[in-house]
């Protein structure tokens, strides 16, 4: 069952114990073993509840399955090189292309100065030419060993980062901020009072691209693996800026990411210890959140990999891939703390309170007139996308700056 369904069903057993009580205040041996039976009924579904509301909010934190199914359907099915090859043509989209692009203008109520193209077909190299990309040429090469670049490992996403998509407008959203107040008072003595005050979390839009020599011959390329690796091109492109401004960000003209927001909570982590590790967590207890996750760079999991919890107790800070307990994960993406010496970051809790907001999918723009490409005979692909970051709660974050590499 659904866990409105399982609420329901309690309700209805507690109403039904209720009255049960009400009509008859001495119970009989029957209505005594009816009652019994339905508390047991009650403390099943009480159990029930706990395990599916458990999952929902395990959902809510993880990117979970788009509500609108044939939007998500719509989107698979648009080809990133057949909108690069219809603008190097000059000829209209057509199928599910088309039937995106002028959906999200509709949405956005903006023309794309290019083709919109979804950011989910770019999730997850210079000039691109069938010289240096000649295993996925449908020869006799093996596309399926293409041997692909190492790359860092993105994060944000995987995360559980809120997405807000389809926006138009700057957005505020509004946020409790300090209520009223209580006490205990003597007979006869005035209550204390105290209003409440609201604040806002604000986002507004910021641009990410990037532009890309292609050659003809790598566009007009049929094979599926030729697909595969415009999008991992692009998606490369900008979802590492995107990845990086959710991390940090503060930038010029970037959005400001976790490391960077003010009212983060921060610990002191230069002593790399069990009970260090552990007061950082508390900090979250106190602040009513909690961690869902521990986020490093690739340099801060070795030194959490070699560390011993503490003398007289087994193990070390990081064992199968978490640390007290939680999943850890670690990327290039989290910068180091500039310094003599450099220091590293380790960053705990709650993704879900980082929002990333979207104005306008991937806006692709092809030019097969510049210049310099021109005279090779390629085409330069533009990408770029509209999007923000905000944090709902910066106590839900705990960052130590200070550990040493």
């Amino acid at each position: 069952m659904q866990l409105h369904q399982i609420r329901e069903a309690k309700a209805a057993k507690v109403t039904e114990a209720r009255a049960l009580l009400a009509s008859t205040p001495q119970l009989s041996t029957e209505g005594q073993a009816k009652f019994d039976k339905l508390k047991s009924e009650i403390t099943a579904l009480e159990a029930d509840e706990q395990r599916a509301s458990f999952i929902e909010d395990m959902e809510r934190k993880s990117l979970g399955t788009p509500v609108h199914k044939s939007q998500a359907d719509m989107e698979g099915r648009v080809s990133v090189v057949e909108v690069m090859r219809a603008q190097m043509e000059g000829r209209s989209l057509s199928g599910a292309a088309a039937e995106f692009a002028q959906e999200s203008e509709r949405r956005t109520g903006r023309k794309a100065q290019g083709v919109f193209v979804p950011l989910a077909a770019l999730e997850s190299r210079a000039v691109n030419t069938t010289s240096t990309a000649p295993e996925i040429v449908p020869t006799i090469h093996r596309a399926d060993q293409y041997i692909e670049p190492f790359r860092n490992n993105l994060l944000a996403r995987r995360l559980g980062v809120r997405v807000l998509s389809g926006l138009s407008g700057n957005l505020s959203i509004p946020k409790y901020a300090t209520g009223g107040t209580t006490g205990w008072v003597a007979e006869n003595a005035a209550l204390p009072t105290g209003d409440m005050a609201f604040d806002s979390v604000t986002m507004s839009p910021k641009h990410a691209g990037g532009i890309q020599e292609m050659s003809r011959q790598l566009l007009q390329q049929s094979s599926p693996d030729v697909e595969a690796l415009v999008r991992n091109d692009l998606s490369f492109l900008l979802a590492q800026a995107i990845d990086s401004a959710l991390i940090k960000g503060g930038g010029a003209n970037e959005p400001t990411g976790v490391l960077s927001t003010v009212g983060v909570q921060t610990a002191n982590l230069a002593t790399l210890s069990w009970q260090n590790i552990l007061a950082m967590l508390q900090k979250l207890d106190i602040s009513n959140t909690s961690a869902a996750n521990i986020v490093a760079s690739t340099k801060v999991k070795a030194k959490l990999q070699g560390t011993l919890k503490a003398a007289g107790i087994a193990g070390y800070l990081m064992e199968n891939g978490r640390v007290a307990d939680l999943p850890a994960y670690f990327s290039n993406q989290v910068p180091e703390k500039t310094g003599t010496p450099n220091t590293g970051h380790l960053i705990a809790g709650d993704w879900s309170q980082a929002m990333l907001g979207i104005w306008s999918e991937i806006d692709l723009l092809v030019n097969p007139f510049s210049e310099t490409a021109y005279s090779k005979g390629n085409v330069l692909v533009r990408a770029m996308a509209t999007v923000d970051v905000a944090v709902r709660h910066p106590e839900s974050f705990v960052i130590a700056t200070d550990v040493a590499l």
